[in-house]
């Protein structure tokens, strides 16, 4: 089976040369590197004009990411493609151990492993963190909870891709997760396969995901109550989805409080009435719901986020609130 690895690029000339190299160095043998250069303004496309006839490079005017993603899926001509972040990279047997481990394995269209994070702070990398992702996961509930793969974690079928239509070129961010979305909707088969080997580097709050946490919230939000509607309408929507995605609002309602207090407050009110909040979070234990449920009734989602706050600031003054 042949393997395409697509890169798009715009303005990455500190990590370029990593994931190119790492693509290159892939154990697996059948497979073509596409260079997408998105019209860049540093010094992308000369580093990627350095590595000759061992890859494909187009350049093109700047267009984003979902154009240049497109780019490589009209180009390939592998089996399956292989999507890779300009700022992060992959482990050499990562396509390896993908389509080793689903040898034999039933009909799938994404193979998926977890991915492994990993923090810079101070240009250079504090901490890693490896994700888990287990055989007969409810990928409805990983979807919900913002659990699925990061890009790199996953190996589409490009027959299934092309399916779906590909990327959206109209989202500017958040695109996996809509891409997502239109697999399950139409039921593309998502199969765990391969260990945790691609790594998603957190290395610049200067993205434009994370310049723009509002909106990028706002962006999450009408997915996810889009999402719920078509469960519904689906016959598909069950009291535990329900829960899920109650907690996974609360959790973005506390980290707007930190930009925003006015306004994370009116978005509690609102995902409440549409009976689409739940206290707590996602990694919380059990008792924990608990002591939420009683202060909000108490004293309000205000007063709550305040406190939050200030025992995170006394606990560790050092780190960033929360992540959006």
């Amino acid at each position: 089976m042949k393997v395409t690895i697509g890169i798009p690029v715009f303005n990455c000339e500190s990590w370029i040369a990593q994931a190119i190299e790492s693509a290159l160095g892939q154990s697996w043998p059948d497979k073509e590197i596409i260079v997408v250069d998105d019209g860049s303004t540093d010094r992308s496309g000369d580093i990627c004009k350095s590595f000759g006839s061992r890859i494909l490079l187009v350049q093109q005017p700047n267009r984003g990411g979902n154009v240049a993603r497109n780019q490589v899926l009209k180009l390939a001509s592998g089996d399956w493609i292989q999507f890779l972040d300009a700022d992060d990279y992959l482990k050499p047997n990562k396509i390896r151990s993908h389509l080793d481990s689903y040898a034999g394995a039933v009909e799938a269209d994404i193979l998926c492993s977890a991915t492994i994070w990993e923090d810079w702070r101070n240009g250079k990398p504090a901490s890693q963190t490896v994700g888990v992702l287990k055989e007969g996961s409810d990928w409805v509930a990983l979807w919900l909870t913002w659990s699925l793969p990061q890009t790199g974690g996953c190996l589409w079928r490009k027959r299934a891709l092309e399916k779906i239509g590909g990327w959206n070129e109209q989202v500017p961010y958040i695109q996996d997760y809509e891409l997502y979305f239109r697999a399950i909707q139409e039921g593309l088969r998502f199969q765990v396969a391969g260990a945790p080997l691609a790594v998603y580097r957190i290395w610049s709050d200067n993205t434009l995901s994370r310049r723009d946490k509002k909106g990028v919230m706002r962006g999450k939000t009408e997915l996810i109550q889009c999402f719920v509607r078509w469960l519904k309408s689906a016959g598909r929507w069950t009291p535990n989805y329900q829960r899920l995605a109650g907690r996974y609002f609360f959790e973005m309602a506390t980290a707007l409080a930190y930009e925003d207090l006015p306004l994370a407050t009116r978005y509690y009110r609102e995902r409440k009435r549409e009976g689409l909040m739940q206290p707590g979070g996602l990694q919380k234990p059990w008792w924990k719901y608990s002591l939420y449920s009683v202060a909000l009734k108490c004293v309000g989602f205000s007063s709550v986020a305040r406190l939050g706050m200030s025992l995170q600031q006394i606990r560790r003054p050092a780190l960033s609130p929360a992540r959006l």
